[in-house]
């Protein structure tokens, strides 16, 4: 077998940062029909470069058969939406952009954001790889590509005088296997004074608050503002500036240009590079010590589990994210712990969890039943869904929130 290497830089990957054992990929939701089927399922073990502290996992699938029919919508997150649209408003203020700029959204989902600049008299185009959800995109009048980025459509897109004042990429970075083609691609299709920004989850945070269930297939690495710096270096692209966001548990969003522009570097940056040297982030050893946080955390969600079943306690998910699936992979949850899981994304309802093979319900279905404890997968939206569904302590229901540490929300 050869020895796994970098995809940024080559070296050898032999340091672990957490095995996760075996799990499917994490957006693979299942049909009834499919219930009698065999699911393929992957080593999922994450390892950290010594050289860069590039955090990654192997790829088993290609980005082809992951994404070109792609469950997950983001306009289904209220708070989400309301990120999004306070960022339209501020570049557009901010850059000064109107009806003769362009800004281009690399993995531009269901026009979730781009609507935003839209309504600004902002001109815009998406790209999007799954035509089931840019389809969404084009029924909200955004003009979307339906395609995998990269140096290739970039050089196209440049050619037809389509070079963009401001390029987004929100939560795309982890998804690319050829991340060095994928950056190259994002210099080629910026203007000369063009601004890019992207966002992506905090490896710091991660690493900090256990989040390791955001560790999946379609995530092929996980960022620290280091080696976000000599991954964008590389490729003649210089990181301005750093917003510390609590999106997705903790995320960066940076700011760059192209090296020639030489931009002031702003004090998120530098406040940022110093938490991560604080942490030991440019030390490996600091890596090794995260898989034993991972596996106490795992005792305590099934010792819950197994009081509240012990109990006669009913337990039900609420949200099918790819996260809750490596979590219940992971922990060997299934039907005898979670009755079900529920999702406002009418994408999700009537099918099954990958590899637990969950039932996915409305939210409704949870007054129905008037479960005991509603488990909350997508942890980073727990404000959110109490919030939604505050009904539930009309009969004693409680919130359980199981990431940094299980918690019980009275």
């Amino acid at each position: 077998m050869n020895p796994l290497t970098c995809r940024f830089c080559h070296s050898p990957l032999d340091h672990s940062l957490v095995d996760l054992g075996a799990s499917p990929l994490s957006n693979s939701y299942l049909s009834a029909e499919d219930l009698g089927r065999m699911e393929p399922f992957y080593p999922l073990h994450a390892r950290v470069c010594s050289n860069c502290f590039l955090v990654q996992v192997e790829s088993f699938e290609s980005p082809e058969s992951i994404f070109s029919d792609y469950a997950y919508f983001s306009s289904y997150s209220d708070s989400w939406l309301a990120h999004c649209q306070n960022y339209a408003k501020n570049m557009v203020s901010m850059l000064g952009l109107g009806p003769k700029s362009l800004v281009v959204e690399v993995a531009a989902n269901d026009g979730y954001l781009l609507q935003y600049f839209l309504n600004e008299g902002v001109p815009v185009l998406g790209i999007e790889p799954a035509a089931n959800v840019a389809e969404a995109a084009r029924k909200k009048g955004i003009e979307t590509v339906v395609d995998f980025f990269g140096c290739r459509l970039a050089e196209k897109l440049a050619g037809e005088n389509r070079k963009a004042d401001l390029v987004i990429a929100n939560n795309v970075l982890a998804h690319v296997p050829d991340i060095n083609d994928f950056v190259a691609g994002l210099a080629a299709i910026l203007k000369e004074s063009g601004t890019l920004t992207l966002e992506f989850p905090h490896l710091l945070e991660l690493m900090e608050n256990c989040q390791f269930d955001t560790i999946y297939h379609e995530h092929f690495s996980y960022f620290s503002l280091m080696a976000v710096e000599k991954i964008f270096a590389a490729h003649g692209l210089y990181v301005f500036d750093v917003d510390s966001l609590p999106t997705h548990g903790g995320s960066l969003r940076i700011h760059a240009c192209h090296a020639s522009q030489n931009r002031p570097l702003g004090n998120g940056f530098g406040q940022v590079m110093a938490r991560e040297k604080d942490a030991g982030l440019n030390r490996i050893e600091t890596y090794g010590l995260f898989e034993a946080k991972v596996c106490r955390v795992k005792r305590e969600i099934l010792s819950f589990l197994i009081d509240a079943k012990n109990k006669g306690q009913k337990v039900v998910g609420y949200g099918a994210p790819a996260k809750g699936n490596t979590l219940l992979n992971y922990l060997g949850v299934r039907g005898d712990f979670l009755d079900y899981t529920v999702d406002k994304s009418p994408h999700k309802q009537g099918l099954y969890l990958p590899g637990t093979r969950i039932p996915v319900y409305a939210p409704e279905k949870i007054f129905e039943t008037r479960p005991d404890f509603v488990f909350i997968l997508p942890w980073n939206l727990a404000d959110e869904i109490v919030g939604q569904m505050a009904q539930i302590r009309q009969w004693g229901g409680r919130f359980v929130v199981p990431i940094p540490r299980v918690r019980v929300l009275q």
